[in-house]
């Protein structure tokens, strides 16, 4: 089975969407998740990280009550959380791109990932660097080396 298509992000939206997919893909389908995936560019703005950042109550509210998207307030909050904190690294680092390279290696990327964004775990921070085209280790390689251990990142098998 091939994986998710990498893209070359060109503006922080391109991060916040692949992002946005990996937070709402956890724990459901993919499938249901992107049949429904045009909706949700629609109800996040085209993921606009800085209109996303600045939602009112009541939009949060539209978001959850509209049936184009998943309606999972958690979700939705989260996605409004890592907007704002994309906003703060990029204006921290330069890029987003210079923040995800200022670790020293993948797992200290995801580590961070994890700390820094909601919803956003070892196989999310890994569906979100490879789409982006960050270095990662191969698939079968962290599907078969790696364990998940609660609140710790992706490590070797002993």
């Amino acid at each position: 089975m091939e994986g998710p298509k990498q893209i070359k992000p060109k503006r922080l939206n391109d991060y916040l969407e692949v992002m946005s997919k990996a937070v709402f893909q956890s724990g459901m389908s993919w499938q249901v998740v992107e049949a429904k995936w045009p909706g949700f560019r629609e109800a996040f703005f085209d993921f606009d990280p800085d209109r996303i950042a600045h939602l009112s109550p009541r939009e949060v509210d539209g978001l959850a009550a509209d049936t184009r998207i998943i309606r999972n307030r958690r979700k939705i909050e989260a996605t409004i959380h890592n907007a704002a904190t994309m906003l703060e690294l990029e204006a921290k680092h330069g890029s987003f791109q210079k923040y995800l390279r200022s670790h020293d290696g993948f797992a200290e990327t995801v580590d961070d990932l994890k700390r820094q964004f909601q919803f956003v775990g070892d196989m999310g921070s890994y569906y979100f660097l490879h789409v982006v085209g960050e270095e990662v280790p191969p698939h079968e390689e962290v599907m078969k080396g790696f364990r998940h251990a609660p609140g710790s990142r992706l490590r070797p098998r002993r």
